[in-house]
């Protein structure tokens, strides 16, 4: 039984691709504000909120919809061919269950107003018994519903 694994999530969102990507490429910094139920706080690790460059590191406060509260650090990779911003995970609470993890969001545009949402995770989980990541890709579809919200 293998235990790499890929879960996708798809959701159709009221809100300009490009302005939904600029939350994430420029604008990552207003993330507690946007979805404080989900995200605390983010700080940059390494690099700066102005390089928008890959492999800046930033350290994410989360709570999941369950109410579990965790960090994750991650290296991002930005694609803007593809509108799709990835979090290569480093280190954190993740790393309990999982020895690779890496979410990514892509948008893809469907008129002036109106895109599709994609989240994915790529994972291998530590062995049979840890967990899909199915709250992870809850708190990512939340993340997105609230930027949804704010781009309104």
């Amino acid at each position: 039984m293998s235990l790499a694994g890929k879960i996708v999530s798809e959701l159709e969102i009221n809100a300009p691709a490009e302005k939904y990507y600029k939350v994430f490429k420029d604008q990552c910094f207003h993330v507690p504000n946007i979805s404080p139920k989900f995200i605390q706080q983010v700080d940059v690790h390494e690099g700066d909120w102005d390089s928008h460059d890959h492999g800046s590191i930033k350290i994410w406060n989360y709570t999941t919809a369950d109410g579990e509260v965790g960090v994750f650090k991650e290296r991002v990779e930005f694609h803007d061919d593809k509108l799709t911003v990835v979090l290569v995970g480093l280190e954190g609470d993740v790393f309990k269950h999982y020895k690779t993890f890496k979410p990514s969001y892509q948008v893809v545009p469907k008129g002036p107003r109106h895109c599709l949402a994609l989240m994915t995770i790529e994972y291998e989980k530590l062995d049979d018994g840890s967990p899909y990541p199915y709250k992870y890709i809850d708190l990512m579809n939340g993340i997105t519903k609230d930027i949804e919200s704010h781009l309104k």
